[in-house]
């Protein structure tokens, strides 16, 4: 079962109809225990980082996610919920950085871009080793955002380049994360979802 995280922040039921093509029950939860005990969980996210950690905290899901890590159960992160995973945030941070739930250390900051935000289709330069990828390398990925993170992270990155260079993927063990929406990227983006629930059913 693949457990999507209900926290207030996300495009849950495109995600979820996306990953109920892949082969796995899928379910949109909130509860601790379900989150859990699920195959993969999958952590969502749209808006600003520090308003999906308001959330995030509302379901006490950072210590779902460390939890879920530290018992090498899967987990994959999308779009802010890639940039949540960081240590810290810089969006709307007038006061300071925003603390993240530090799964990976370095910040997310706004893109040295002309026009934001970063919204439409764009390549993403794959590790030839990558399990995410595998079957859709080179393969465009529908982006909608105006920070990334720009520093590697995790055992294996992708990289996209909007004004410039950002961490658009990472794969590190039991947690993967894209900064680009999977499930508005087609074919290529449905691709994607199935090798992690593949990745999934054998871990």
């Amino acid at each position: 079962m693949i457990a999507i995280l209900d926290y207030g922040s996300g495009n849950l039921r495109s995600a979820q109809r996306a990953f109920a093509t892949c082969g796995l029950d899928v379910v949109v939860t909130a509860d601790r225990a379900i989150a859990l005990e699920a195959d993969g969980l999958v952590v969502p996210g749209v808006g600003a980082f520090a308003a999906c950690m308001k959330g995030l905290q509302s379901v006490d899901g950072a210590s779902i996610i460390r939890e879920r890590i530290a018992n090498e159960r899967p987990v994959l992160g999308i779009c802010i919920g890639m940039q949540i995973l960081f240590q810290e945030g810089s969006e709307h941070g007038e006061n300071g950085n925003h603390a993240g739930v530090g799964v990976w250390e370095g910040e997310v900051s706004r893109l040295d871009a002309p026009i934001l935000p970063h919204m439409g289709w764009n390549n993403v330069e794959s590790d030839s080793n990558s399990t995410l990828f595998k079957g859709v390398a080179g393969e465009s990925f529908y982006f909608v955002h105006s920070y990334a993170a720009k520093k590697a992270v995790g055992k294996m990155q992708g990289w996209s380049v909007h004004g410039e260079k950002f961490l658009s993927a990472v794969e590190d063990g039991y947690v993967s994360a894209t900064q680009f929406h999977p499930e508005k990227s087609a074919t290529a983006g449905l691709r994607l979802l199935e090798n992690f629930v593949k990745s999934v059913a054998t871990s």
